[in-house]
């Protein structure tokens, strides 16, 4: 069965992230998206980023998050310490890190140190084809995405390879729930 496409979608991948230091000061930097790589759902199942499915996300408001925690903000576009770009390869992100900030700095030392290498992006899908092979495998290629927020995870949403489908739906469910009512709270009070 397939999950519900009008949810909040969530995909991690193993990647190669550094942590560098310059006169700036210090960054985490790497690809948060690689098109062309597949999400296995489960058996028989996959997606693909298609390499304009973020075209003009990298202007917007996006955030870049430790686990996709809303309050361990690392940085963010509008305030100029997370830089987006689009290449060839993928949507790649440099995050100035906050040296006043200790949640920041930990993790930054654990991605130095290597403990820490996968990341995730948090979208939602705007439109997308589907086809199936010739063996019977189905491939969704999302074509548009609105771009929320990168991050970079511990454990990647997707490695979670002993929950069923069912389960796995029930669970997007949940986050869905807390997300619109996490949604609903901060319009009332900026209104």
């Amino acid at each position: 069965m397939r999950h519900d496409r009008q949810v909040r979608q969530v995909r991690s991948m193993a990647t190669e992230f550094r942590a560098t230091e310059d006169d700036k000061g210090k960054h985490i930097t790497g690809y948060f998206v690689v098109f062309g790589s597949y999400y296995e759902y489960w058996d028989g199942e996959f997606e693909t980023v298609d390499p304009h499915a973020l075209d003009g996300q990298t202007e917007g408001d996006v955030r870049a998050l430790t686990d996709h925690v809303t309050h361990l903000v690392l940085g963010r576009t509008t305030a100029g310490t997370l830089t987006l770009r689009i290449d060839e390869k993928g949507l790649w992100g440099d995050i100035l890190i906050n040296e006043q900030d200790t949640d920041a700095l930990n993790l930054y030392a654990r991605v130095q140190r290597g403990d820490v290498s996968q990341c995730s992006f948090g979208f939602d899908i705007l439109d997308e084809k589907k086809s199936t092979t010739e063996d019977g495998k189905v491939l969704y290629i999302i074509t548009a995405a609105k771009l929320y927020e990168v991050s970079v995870v511990t454990f990647p949403a997707y490695e979670e390879t002993s929950v069923s489908a069912r389960s796995l739906q029930d669970l997007r469910r949940t986050r869905l729930e807390r997300w619109r009512e996490t949604m609903k709270e901060r319009i009332k009070r900026n209104a």
